[in-house]
């Protein structure tokens, strides 16, 4: 192991929220990526399944519940922050709850943005869902 570098890898699954023609974005604190906005979403747990990682990241960080899952995209990202990770992309509608802090150690505030004007500055990863999106690319390896 190269010191300061993750040997074990775990997959994230992360989810693009739309309500009314906007995203859901979180302001991330605490680990990496503090300070840039990204979507909302986590670690895959062992026996779960993508759109259950979703919901259930998405319902413990924001008091949301989302509906519609589609798979966007996989990235095996390398370039952030000396990790690498394996990237679960997925999009949802939101459903219903209001979107409120529930990880203060985590969330640096919540809300919906137009994908025409975007909070800044934005996580990697996040800026790759929203490349999968506009563009309908749905692999990223190594870049």
């Amino acid at each position: 192991m190269i010191e300061g570098k993750r040997e074990n890898l775990k997959p994230c699954v992360g989810v693009m929220i739309f309500k009314n023609d906007k995203v859901l974005f979180h302001k991330r604190k605490g680990s990496h990526g503090a300070g840039e906005y990204s979507f909302l979403g986590g670690h895959l747990e062992y026996e779960e399944s993508f759109v259950e990682c979703a919901e259930r990241e998405t319902l413990e960080e924001s008091g949301v519940s989302i509906k519609n899952l589609k798979f966007l995209c996989t990235a095996n990202i390398y370039r952030h922050e000396g990790r690498q990770d394996i990237l679960i992309g997925m999009s949802a509608d939101w459903e219903s709850g209001e979107p409120q802090i529930m990880e203060p150690e985590k969330c640096d505030g919540l809300a919906w943005y137009s994908l025409d004007d975007l909070p800044s500055p934005l996580f990697y990863p996040t800026e790759i869902l929203i490349d999968s999106y506009k563009t309908g690319k749905n692999f990223y390896d190594k870049e």
